[in-house]
């Protein structure tokens, strides 16, 4: 077979046009978006990952600037410019005690399953505090344990990370960080007989607060 039956029929835009390309679906896409679904966008033979790498170092120093937020990109506000559209909403509800000490428990043992929550907190998880988590889309169903009963696990999602400005789970500060900074309690509640979960209001992982957008 020659070389111009291998060829394709039509050669792929320059790489200029394929980092407009990329630039135009990020402002585009109000979620994160993968490579892999950039690439089925754009026309066939086109490279979004080196479109991407080329517009990421184009935004440096600017005042909006490209993000990974796991295995995806976003376009998000610069973080020392954040101060200039953040605005002030009011939620209907905040997260309570148990549902936060949940969620860190989450974020810093995933996969972890309900049986190992409560072990770890030292009382019973109700179905409505992860109910709770599932509905903000902070945590997500993970794979079952190889144990008897085949187990569900439970992990944070990429809108958690994306909520808190985390590539991954391994950027989040140290349990030591956070207590030094008062975010956390030196020790998870004791429970008493009976125990059952808290609906105190806390500060940490506020649904409440601040929307910085972009």
């Amino acid at each position: 077979m020659s070389d111009d039956a291998s060829r394709p029929l039509f050669d792929p835009p320059p790489l200029d046009a394929q980092e407009r390309m990329v630039e135009a679906i990020l402002f585009a896409t109000a979620e994160p978006i993968s490579v892999a679904d950039m690439n089925a966008r754009m026309p066939h033979g086109c490279d979004a990952a080196t479109a991407l790498a080329l517009l990421r170092r184009r935004y440096e120093g600017r005042g909006v600037r490209l993000v990974k937020v796991g295995e995806a990109w976003a376009m998000r506000t610069a973080p020392d410019l954040a101060f200039l559209m953040r605005r002030e909403i009011a939620e209907s509800r905040k997260l309570g005690r148990a549902a936060i000490e949940t969620l860190a428990i989450i974020a810093y043992h995933q996969p972890a399953t309900r049986a190992e929550i409560e072990e770890i907190r030292g009382v019973s998880v109700s179905r409505g505090t992860l109910d709770q988590l599932l509905e903000l889309e902070w945590i997500r169903f993970g794979r079952r344990r190889e144990t008897p009963g085949r187990p569900v696990t439970f992990m944070v999602t990429e809108a958690f990370l994306d909520h808190f400005g985390l590539e991954t789970a391994r950027d989040l500060p140290g349990l030591k960080d956070l207590r030094e900074a008062g975010l956390l309690e030196s020790t998870l509640p004791e429970p008493s007989d009976g125990a059952t979960e808290t609906d105190t209001q806390v500060d940490m992982f506020d649904a409440e607060g601040n929307d910085d957008a972009g």
